[in-house]
């Protein structure tokens, strides 16, 4: 019988601290009750075939097909947590119960990424800069994710650190039903990238990163702008688009440094003055603070043995990446010979 997780509370326990984050919503209380405004409400039945009705009704019927076709996934079972998936594969049942699936089999497939996965084990890539959340949504309702690269260098410490800090950031940014309804929206900042960060991760990172954000993680990414992209994206880019299903790839738009053209997907003012807005200077700290101030949550959720032990994942949730042949190595050495000649 699968082990079924109480349902979590993740509030800061200090309450100063609750108070200094008061800007990021809070998730679902534990013992679930809808937290959505009536035109969220709206918006989830149009878009995602969410009856609130029906809510609880379908949340059970998911729980039970886990129980009955996979009675040894350790999985939280609460409420809150399921609705993640029913609502990123849009109330489908058996395509949610797959996603859930694809999360827990991700981890198994890269424990470079999820073992002791906490934040206070990036923290050098959140003072580096790497990431953040920028504190105003845009007009959709969609908190924007901003990455720089730039800002790593291969020198600096493993690739795969970055990831770590990119899907404590998802995790995090999932728990709030605004966001299960209104996705996010990515903004990468192309800044000083060269030919050793482009050429860095490899196309098996880079196809394991791509597996997880479309297949393997409950969080709809509503758009990708790309800013400030060096001649040499476009060889980046090669590496990426293989992977991307077709509906991802058309949310990818490069703006170069045209801000104008930037201001047409993201309005100025929502974002900070380095990228033409009214939103004040960028604040890299905000984000990371809330992050390490939520550090019990993560030991609670990632930091626990044997998450998958006597699960029997169908072959579909293995990630390709992890027996890919010498075709994809082959693609890749003729992807670096377009950096090195784009550079």
């Amino acid at each position: 019988m699968a082990e079924q997780h109480e349902p979590l509370s993740f509030s800061p326990a200090d309450p100063a601290a609750a108070a200094a984050h008061s800007w990021f919503p809070t998730p679902p209380p534990p013992i679930y009750c809808c937290t959505l405004t009536p035109e969220l409400e709206a918006k989830a039945r149009e878009e995602l075939q969410e009856k609130p009705e029906w809510r609880l009704r379908d949340v059970q019927a998911l729980r039970d097909m886990i129980l009955k076709e996979q009675p040894n996934l350790h999985t939280r079972l609460d409420d809150a947590f399921l609705l993640r998936f029913l609502r990123a594969r849009k109330f489908d049942y058996d395509r949610a119960l797959q996603l859930l699936l694809n999360y827990h089999a991700g981890r198994r497939a890269w424990p470079e990424v999820f073992q002791d996965l906490k934040p206070s084990t990036v923290k050098h890539v959140l003072d580096l800069g790497f990431l953040t959340v920028l504190p105003r949504p845009d007009p959709n309702g969609r908190y924007i994710l901003c990455l720089r690269p730039g800002k790593w260098k291969p020198n600096d410490y493993p690739f795969v650190d970055n990831v770590r800090a990119i899907y404590l950031t998802l995790e995090k940014l999932i728990q709030p039903e605004e966001t299960q309804v209104n996705g996010i929206v990515i903004l990468a900042d192309y800044t000083g990238v060269g030919m050793s960060q482009a050429s860095n991760p490899g196309p098996f990172l880079a196809k394991k990163v791509v597996s997880i954000l479309q297949d393997g993680f409950p969080i709809r990414i509503k758009a990708v702008n790309i800013i400030n992209e060096p001649r040499i994206f476009k060889g980046i880019f090669a590496i990426i688009k293989p992977f991307l299903k077709e509906k991802m790839a058309e949310r990818y738009v490069l703006h170069g440094s045209d801000l104008r053209s930037l201001h047409r997907n993201l309005p100025a003012s929502v974002l900070p003055e380095e990228y033409g807005g009214t939103a004040g200077r960028l604040d890299m700290g905000a984000w990371s603070r809330l992050l390490l101030d939520c550090e019990e949550e993560f030991i609670v959720e990632f930091c626990q043995p044997h998450p998958l032990e006597g699960a029997m994942l169908p072959d579909s949730v293995l990630y390709e990446g992890e027996q890919a042949g010498g075709s994809v190595e082959d693609t890749f050495r003729s992807l670096r010979s377009q950096l090195y000649y784009c550079y």
